[in-house]
């Protein structure tokens, strides 16, 4: 059972900042760091308690503590849990036996399952939190995927019931599973929205000249491909024109749909459909075009990443 409801934050970006902003309207006691001092002291200004480096967050909170890591994946999260010999000593040996960390980034899930076991040793608890719907979905309510053991997740269910959408999070068994099922998610979303910008690609070539917005409109009243990326189709065509002139065909892309591609040749599954819209945007960095204008207007709908040329 929750004891209290008060939180640390680490990493205030487009994310962190959302899910501090949502906590907090939600009654919990919020702590919260980030390089960024313009973004610590908006924050603070809005009522998040300061904080001048990750110890003192550490110090300011009372056991057993609830540590939200919102950092890239990769090197940063393991530099920030462990330390490197540089920089000096990580959070995880300041922390205190029962203290919890969730790392709610895209984390690839064996790095989850590696980082769980070294913080068990420790005596710290560890969760792996998918968190999908991007910076509204942070400050309005999510789609969270939840993995690590289930007496913690219990603990901590009214933390997740308050940062999710309604019936908006699962909990899935075992170290690394929550960042499994997202990395899969995010496969999937990188070929759902591959169809959808080659569809609009042939929609804007046709000889029928086709309002390009009123034909995303129609395909999401209750069509079979009615969808929220659909919509947001729709929303990219209204803000920057069917031409999308001032949005860059070259698309950006993180590690997830690559993981999600190499898991699947690991486990013997064919993944042609993610692996093709994977290497397109790869492509894309040589051959812009108008097929990449439509996903980078897509990825800027949604998760408010860079759309400029």
């Amino acid at each position: 059972m929750l004891v209290r409801k008060e939180i640390a934050v680490i990493g205030l970006g487009k994310m962190g900042g959302g899910i501090i902003r949502h906590l907090m309207e939600k009654g919990w006691k919020v702590h919260g760091y980030d390089p960024s001092e313009t973004v610590m002291k908006q924050l603070q200004d809005e009522g998040m308690r300061e904080a001048v480096s990750p110890s003192t967050l550490i110090s300011q909170m009372e056991t057993p503590r609830i540590v939200w890591l919102m950092v890239p994946a990769g090197k940063i999260v393991d530099d920030l849990l462990f330390g490197n010999p540089p920089a000096g000593g990580g959070i995880a040996k300041e922390l205190s036996k029962g203290d919890i960390i969730i790392d709610g980034g895209n984390s690839y899930y064996e790095d989850s399952i590696r980082r769980a076991k070294k913080i068990q040793k420790l005596g710290l608890k560890y969760m792996d939190v998918g968190f999908s719907g991007g910076p509204a979905g942070a400050r309005t309510g999510g789609c969270l995927m939840i993995g690590g053991d289930e007496a913690t997740f219990r603990m901590l269910e009214p933390l997740f019931k308050d940062l999710a959408v309604k019936d908006g999070y699962q909990f899935f068994k075992g170290a690394g599973a929550g960042h499994f099922v997202k990395m899969v998610h995010n496969g999937i979303e990188y070929g759902m929205m591959q169809s959808l910008a080659e569809g609009f690609a042939l929609l804007r070539k046709s000889k029928y000249k086709l309002d390009l917005t009123r034909v995303a409109d129609i395909y999401n009243h209750r069509s079979v491909i009615e969808s929220r990326l659909a919509g947001w189709m729709k929303n990219a065509f209204e803000e920057y024109g069917e031409d999308l002139k001032d949005i860059s065909g070259s698309v950006g892309h993180t590690g997830e749909g690559e993981w999600t591609i190499k898991t699947g040749k690991k486990h013997g599954i064919p993944m042609k459909v993610i692996e093709d819209s994977f290497k397109f945007r790869v492509q894309s960095a040589k051959k812009p075009s108008y097929t990449g204008k439509l996903l980078s207007a897509l990825r800027g709908q949604f998760g408010g990443h860079s759309t400029k040329k």
